[in-house]
């Protein structure tokens, strides 16, 4: 076993991103706010402090099962998400019923496959929740992207939500990487290589296309950028974003809010792939602006 792939080694990597996620996801949510345009324009930060959403609860779930189990345990995942559900956070009503039917003791298999006329979901909230997985798994991104299909299954069961779950788990095993994380191509490949044949998959191969494309906006305007909440409106333009500014959290995260769209999911994304590289932490001033974890996350992380 090396330092890198130890207990305390994965479980430093995935707070790290828990925390670059959290800090993506709080200012992200500050853009929100017409008061907010302005600043956002000018690259300038409201004040403090900035409160997360659902991206980041939802993750600590994340983190604490992993902390706890080793591995995804969905019966675990999804009683944590119930249990630790506040409807405060921005949950879209879907997931809030089914949080509280679990809570209230429904099974999670029944209720996240009869999503959406039997459907499922095909939102973006199983991959905005997942980079810390990613970073766990940085020795192992086949391992990362099996660890993602599994945890998005407790409230996404569409096909779409997740591979994008696995998308941006395989991005985030990938920046992690023991020898650092690869080039712009070389990353987005990777994912490529890692996910079946999907909506998202294609989205991934036209991001690879535009790598070399300067202006975001042009690109979210081919790719989305969550305006439609789904996982194939997303995940590609979070990832594009994300690879482009590996190691320089503050410019990925510009360049990905003044875009628009569900700015605190694809912040949520690209800062928890990029903080649990070594290189790709967010700047102290935003990380003492954004609201501390939950106690409960430190406990089950037995910090």
């Amino acid at each position: 076993m090396t330092a890198h792939s130890s207990y305390e080694g994965r479980l430093e990597r995935a707070l790290a991103s828990l925390r670059g996620l959290a800090v993506g996801d709080a200012l992200g949510s500050q853009f929100f706010v017409p008061a907010h345009y302005p600043l956002l324009k000018r690259r300038e930060l409201p004040q403090g402090p900035w409160q997360w959403t659902d991206d980041t609860e939802m993750a600590c779930s994340v983190v604490a099962v992993l902390a706890a189990h080793h591995r995804i345990d969905q019966d675990a995942l999804a009683l944590s998400f119930a249990h630790h559900h506040d409807f405060d956070r921005g949950y879209g009503p879907a997931v809030n019923r089914l949080l509280r039917l679990v809570r209230e003791g429904g099974d999670w298999r029944e209720l996240s496959a009869a999503l959406f006329n039997g459907q499922g979901s095909w939102g973006n909230g199983a991959a905005m929740r997942i980079a810390p997985l990613g970073a766990w798994y940085a020795d192992d991104p086949e391992q990362a992207t099996h660890q993602a299909e599994i945890s998005a299954y407790p409230t996404h069961q569409h096909r779409e939500a997740v591979v994008g779950a696995m998308a941006v788990a395989a991005a985030a095993a990938l920046a992690a990487a023991p020898d650092g994380p690869p080039k712009p191509g070389a990353l987005l490949d990777g994912v490529i290589a890692l996910v079946p044949r999907s909506a998202v998959g294609q989205g991934l191969r036209r991001a690879r296309d535009m790598l070399d494309y300067g202006d975001a906006a042009t690109v979210a305007a081919v790719l989305g950028c969550g305006r439609r909440t789904s996982a194939h409106d997303t995940v590609p333009f979070a990832l594009w974003s994300a690879a482009r500014a590996l190691g320089d959290y503050e410019s990925a995260f510009w360049t990905t809010a003044q875009v628009g769209g569900d700015v605190d999911t694809t912040c949520a994304i690209v800062g928890g792939v990029l903080a649990g590289a070594e290189t790709g932490a967010p700047p102290p001033e935003w990380d003492t602006r954004t609201e501390e974890l939950p106690e409960w996350v430190a406990g089950a992380a037995g910090r």
